[in-house]
């Protein structure tokens, strides 16, 4: 087939299948999403409230939190609402162009998930390895620098990714077998070889996601280091760096195994595979605001307080 026939027949209209089985087993699936996204939008909205409303919890640690509560806030907001309807009242379809915005936005701001997350690291590892030099580290015009080479390399990459995906034509099917639109899922659709897109998102997936987790984890070994040679670690550092870097791995290869799914054979079912790609993006976005959160001490007793006063309310 020409190329000019292909895109004369390319699809700009798709169904997102979803999880397959019966109506009445989708309908019992639409219940643990739902509690999962009202989770994740009740805490992180609470811990965005707290932060804000407090000036003594304006200070880098807590404004990253609340950073991170925003990111994780707005994920789950982008796919969950599409995925719950096609539970529910199989409402499935949606454009090239809804499909591409949405893929952007997913992506991109889990890259800034875990970017914050290595902002997060930075800030821990200047308080406790050069706590004399913590205020020069973290002032803006330092701090900058920290922020926008990440943040750059970000819209770099999944902006390529998109672009790719936008300029395919895609006449095998209109029918992506996920509950949103990820990149691999899409493409998969494409007329005509899609080699490089594999490879550019691959190489996204490694030098967003997996290099920042790869950065964090030195972070948290040189804290390590710093407290074991000071001969008083604490066990409060020790307990919160490790509970870290169990979640962040924990979600890297929940991503490394979707992403990695689509470019090896494997005979992982398509419900398996959308499982895991849900849970690795709607998982932090719970987990987060408990882990960050409500597991610092500040924070948890102003969440104590409003809750205390909720509670006298009439």
């Amino acid at each position: 087939m020409s190329e000019y026939a292909a895109r004369n027949i390319s699809h700009t209209d798709f169904i997102l299948s979803g999880f397959s089985g019966s109506r009445e087993w989708k309908q019992l699936l639409f219940i643990p999403f739902l509690l999962l996204f009202l989770m994740s939008i009740t805490a992180n909205s609470m811990i965005i409230f707290i932060i804000l409303s407090h000036r003594a919890l304006h200070s880098p640690m807590y404004l990253l939190i609340c950073v991170m509560a925003f990111v994780d806030l707005v994920i789950p907001i982008f796919f969950v609402p599409n995925m719950l309807f096609n539970l529910l009242f199989n409402w499935n379809h949606i454009s090239l162009m809804g499909c591409l915005v949405q893929m952007f936005c997913i992506h991109f701001f889990q890259s800034v998930q875990t970017t914050i997350l290595l902002w997060m690291a930075l800030d821990r590892f200047y308080a406790i390895c050069t706590p004399l030099h913590y205020n020069e580290h973290m002032r803006i015009s330092a701090f900058l620098k920290f922020v926008i080479i990440p943040m750059l390399r970000n819209v770099v990459f999944i902006s390529a990714i998109v672009g790719l995906a936008r300029s395919l034509s895609y006449c095998q099917s209109n029918e992506i077998k996920h509950c949103f639109c990820e990149h691999m899922a899409l493409v998969t659709l494409a007329c005509g070889p899609i080699y490089v897109n594999s490879v550019v998102g691959l190489c996204g997936a490694f030098f967003t996601l997996a290099a920042d987790v790869l950065l964090i984890a030195i972070s948290y070994v040189r804290i390590f280091v710093s407290l074991f040679k000071s001969g008083r670690p604490s066990q409060k550092a020790l307990s919160t760096c490790i509970t870290h870097i169990i979640v962040m791995f924990v979600g890297l290869i929940f991503a490394l195994t979707s992403f990695l799914s689509y470019r090896i054979k494997n005979d992982m079912s398509s419900n398996s595979h959308m499982t895991i790609s849900t849970m690795y993006l709607l998982l932090p976005a719970c987990l987060n605001p408990i882990i960050y959160g409500i597991r610092t001490k500040e924070i948890r007793q102003q969440v104590m307080k409003v809750m205390k006063y909720g509670k006298k309310s009439p």
